[in-house]
């Protein structure tokens, strides 16, 4: 299993040969100016809320790829009226069988509006169990105790989590909430973007390694087998 960080919370995991595109913001990253979503291939695009940090490239990669897009019912309405028809909606609960392993969608503690400011829904969390292994992304999230939930739906072999602070968890939270999913193996995301989001991230490694857990922050671009 392969995962590529675009920046931000940005980042394409490929499991059984499907590559699978996650919260699409890479065009208004500055941070992310060398990467072009033209370059970009996916078979699936998953949302995890309707903020602009999280969706601003969605359409256009869609439409570039034909990548079906999965997301809560409310953002598969907008998408749709969007022009983006091949969509899968979902919501907080609930479990889907893809072709290339079982999807439950969790709980995330966030705010969700879509970039014209109509309602996005509830933000969601997803839990992967695929024949190549079993990850979690929180999507947008302050700790909670639901995600001692997940480890009775997957044994997990990482998860991707927000650590930026001030709109998300920090990285002690972060470490609280891989205890609460038992993985030690986290990556890292929704950091350094903004100024609200800057991160000492040597500080944030030695802090999870303190923990007995290890913090994974590969750079914008780069890829890493999991």
């Amino acid at each position: 299993m392969q995962f590529t960080f675009y920046g931000h919370a940005c980042f394409m995991i490929e499991v059984q040969g499907k590559k699978i595109l996650f919260d699409p913001f890479i065009t208004y990253n500055e941070l992310a100016k060398n990467i072009s979503i033209d370059s970009i291939k996916a078979d699936y695009i998953f949302l995890s809320h309707g903020h602009a940090d999280h969706i601003a490239d969605c359409i256009t990669i869609a439409n570039n790829t034909g990548a079906k897009v999965v997301a809560v019912f409310e953002i598969h309405e907008w998408l749709n009226k969007n022009g983006v028809t091949n969509t899968h909606p979902m919501n907080t609960g609930g479990k889907w069988q893809f072709e290339f392993g079982t999807v439950k969608c969790v709980v995330a503690q966030h705010s969700s509006a879509l970039p014209d400011g109509s309602y996005g829904g509830n933000p969601i969390g997803f839990v992967f169990t695929t024949p190549e292994g079993n990850f979690y992304y929180s999507g947008d999230t302050a700790l909670t105790l639901d995600m001692q939930l997940i480890p009775g739906w997957a044994n997990l072999n990482y998860a991707i989590l927000p650590i930026g602070d001030n709109f998300t968890m920090d990285v002690q939270d972060a470490i609280k909430a891989a205890d609460f999913v038992k993985c030690n193996q986290i990556i890292g995301v929704h950091y350094d973007t903004f100024g609200y989001i800057k991160i000492d991230k040597a500080a944030a490694k030695q802090a999870f390694a303190n923990a007995g857990k290890t913090l994974h922050l590969p750079a914008i671009g780069e890829t890493i087998t999991l």
